[in-house]
């Protein structure tokens, strides 16, 4: 793929189709005038070292290494280019629970908005690391597979809402198994699981996936968001109402601590809970330095290679040659014919 990083600079190639418009018609008008002196064999023999072509050549390579300029200023590039950074770092998978009770706002702004932010500042963190998100609700998907592009990770995050997954519930177990699969093949790697939920596991399993887990050697830690008291769950449909039961009460939605504590214990890691950000970010942070660290290699793209130098490379060779045609003929090599019989 080709393309311009400065494309307005490509407007002042309008400047060289000018000068040769202008050119043009100075040498229809200078023809025109010569004709008046008279007769154009007899000029031609009055002035034997004059050369009209040698005037356009020099006229047409001055207007390419001009035209080359331009084109140079306006950073030419092209393809892609992978550079391969070998770093010292863990894989990392965040599970975050999308589903519609992440929506109360017993936290501030709101259950998914804070856990995002929490997101957000560990991955600005893991300038060594890789990271992958996962996002559940009923059912548990991957969002961003695992990589070293924090820039990217932060934009996939941005776009996390509960629309995403229609089904409803709170699929943790499926959620951390589908964890366990999303990391990259290399051995040695340390690895840690954080799902990020307000606790009301509906689908059952998420203990034993825990264990599964860290059979692997995979740490779960799980950060629970939200209170205990609870808060009504605001409905998607209207949001100036709350979701209501069958019976017409309104949802409650209440994190719970215990069953959290028990999936993070069954998988050897830990709970934090989200009620201050800046702690729970320093233990979370704390317990993610203590998992052992390997050189990984992480590919970094790039998404087009400049080219311009060779552009302007053009443009410094069409100058030299430029400036070694003279406009008049050299008296010494016009009397060279290296093709006429003696």
């Amino acid at each position: 793929m080709f393309r311009f990083e400065d494309p307005k600079y490509l407007y002042l190639l309008l400047l060289p189709a000018l000068c040769a418009i202008i050119y043009i018609l100075s040498c229809i008008s200078g023809r025109r005038k010569l004709r008046r002196f008279g007769d154009a064999q007899l000029l031609k023999a009055l002035m034997p070292d004059a050369s009209v072509k040698r005037q356009h050549l020099k006229f047409v390579i001055a207007l390419f290494a001009a035209a080359m300029l331009i084109i140079a200023f306006a950073r030419p590039q092209m393809g892609m280019t992978v550079d391969n950074e070998k770093k010292q770092g863990i894989e990392v998978i965040i599970a975050l629970d999308i589903s519609n009770s992440m929506m109360a706002e017993d936290v501030s702004p709101s259950r998914l908005e804070c856990a995002k932010q929490l997101i957000s500042s560990t991955i600005d963190r893991m300038d060594n690391d890789k990271v992958g998100i996962i996002v559940f609700a009923g059912d548990a998907f991957s969002q961003l597979p695992i990589t070293s592009d924090n820039i990217s990770a932060n934009m996939f995050l941005d776009a996390i809402n509960p629309s995403l997954i229609t089904r409803q519930g709170t699929a943790i177990g499926q959620a951390i198994s589908l964890a366990t699969k999303s990391f990259t093949q290399k051995e040695g790697v340390g690895r840690a699981i954080i799902v990020i939920t307000d606790g009301e596991d509906h689908e059952g399993g998420a203990e034993e996936a825990a264990k599964e887990a860290a059979k692997k050697g995979m740490r779960v830690f799980m950060i629970g968001v939200g209170k205990e008291s609870g808060a009504p769950v605001p409905d998607p449909a209207n949001k100036n109402n709350y979701l209501t039961d069958k019976n017409g009460q309104t949802v409650i939605s209440r994190l719970n601590k215990d069953m959290c504590r028990k999936i993070a214990e069954a998988g050897k890691g830990t709970f934090i809970y989200l009620t201050n950000a800046p702690t729970a970010r320093e233990r979370l942070f704390g317990d993610l330095d203590k998992i052992k660290k390997s050189e990984m290699s992480s590919a970094i793209y790039s998404s087009y290679a400049e080219q311009f130098q060779w552009v302007a490379l053009l443009a410094l060779i069409a100058l030299v040659v430029d400036a070694i045609i003279m406009e008049r003929k050299n008296r010494v090599l016009r009397k060279l014919n290296l093709f006429k019989k003696r």
